[in-house]
C-alpha cells in the first residue's frame, strides 16, 4: 500500500466512523471498486485493527474526563460489591455510566454468530447501496423526533438497552452505528446531546470487542515490513480525522442537522447500486 493510499482510507475511516455515514459502508465500497494495492490478508486485517484502534484513541480523547470517571466507576464498583455496600439507588455518575455501557453492549454478543453473513454483506456493492438509502432515511427521522429530556445522570442504567439494541444494526455495512445509536437515544427520550454522548461512549466497547476478536490472527503472522509505514501514517491520520469528526457531529447535532447526511447517504447509496449493476 502506498502511503498516499493509506492517507485517504485513514481519512475515509475517521470521518465516516462518527459521521453518521457508515464508515465500514465506505471502506467496503472503496475496497470493491478500487481495492488496495499491496493489502491483502493479513496485512488487510492488520491495517484494518490499527484503524479502528486509531479511532477509539480519538473517542477517548475527546470524551477522555467520562472515560476516566467509568474507569473509576468500575473501582469504586467492585469495592462495594466486596464490602457489601453497594446500593444501586445511589450509584454514583460514573458507577453508572459503567452499568449503562453494559446494558447497551449485551445486545452485542450475539452479533458474533452473524459475522460470516456480514462479510458477505460487505462484498456486494448493491447491498451496501441500499442499506446507505435505508440509513438516510433513518436519519431523516431523527431530525424530526421531538425533543427528549432525560439525561445520562438522572437515568436509570437499563434506559441504555435500547440505544444498544439499535446498535445491532449499525453492524450492517452501510448502517451507520453513530447515527443509529442517537437516533435509538433519542426515541428512547434522551436529551440529544445526552444521546450523542451515549453513542460515542458505546463506540469504546464495541470498537474494543471487535478488535479482540482480530489481533490474535494479527500477532499470529505479523504483516509485511513494507506496509508497515503506510499503515502508521493511515493510523494517525485516522485518529487526527476522527477527532474533528466527533467535534463536528457535536456541534451539528445541536442544531438536528442530520438532514444533510441524509441526502448524502442517499446519493452514494443510488451510486453505489448503479455503479455495481453497470461497471
Amino acid at each position: 500500500m502506498s502511503i498516499i493510499e493509506a492517507i485517504l482510507y485513514g481519512l475515509l475511516q475517521g470521518i465516516a466512523e462518527f459521521l453518521p455515514i457508515s464508515s465500514s459502508g465506505h471502506l467496503a465500497l472503496a475496497q470493491n471498486l478500487f481495492g488496495a494495492s499491496g493489502v491483502e490478508g493479513n496485512d488487510y486485517l492488520a491495517f484494518n485493527v490499527l484503524l479502528h484502534l486509531a479511532t477509539l484513541a480519538a473517542v477517548c480523547t475527546v470524551y477522555r474526563k467520562d472515560v476516566w470517571l467509568v474507569i473509576k466507576g468500575v473501582i469504586s464498583l467492585c469495592k462495594k460489591l466486596f464490602t457489601g455496600r453497594l446500593d444501586f439507588k445511589k450509584l454514583e455518575y460514573g458507577e453508572k455510566l459503567f452499568i449503562m455501557l453494559v446494558f447497551a453492549t449485551l445486545p452485542l454478543v450475539p452479533a458474533v454468530l452473524i459475522k460470516d453473513w456480514l462479510e458477505a454483506v460487505s462484498s456486494a456493492s448493491w447491498a451496501i447501496g441500499l442499506l446507505l438509502i435505508i440509513n438516510g432515511a433513518v436519519l431523516f427521522i431523527s431530525d424530526k423526533l421531538s425533543k427528549g429530556s432525560a439525561t445520562l445522570k438522572r437515568s436509570a442504567p437499563v434506559k441504555a438497552f435500547f440505544p444498544g439494541v439499535a446498535q445491532i444494526f449499525g453492524l450492517m455495512p452501510g448502517i451507520s452505528r453513530s447515527g443509529i445509536t442517537i437516533t435509538g437515544g433519542l426515541l428512547g427520550g434522551f436529551k440529544r446531546e445526552d444521546a450523542v454522548k451515549l453513542s460515542f461512549l458505546m463506540s469504546i466497547p464495541a470498537i474494543l470487542g471487535a478488535s479482540v476478536l482480530e489481533i490474535p490472527d494479527f500477532f499470529k503472522n505479523g504483516i509485511s515490513s513494507e506496509n508497515i509505514l503506510p499503515f502508521v501514517i493511515g493510523a494517525i491520520v485516522a485518529a487526527a480525522s476522527g477527532f474533528g469528526a466527533i467535534k463536528l457531529l457535536q456541534y451539528i447535532s445541536k442544531n438536528k442537522g442530520f438532514a444533510y447526511f441524509s441526502v448524502y447517504c442517499v446519493a452514494v447509496g443510488i451510486t453505489a447500486i448503479i455503479a455495481d449493476i453497470f461497471i
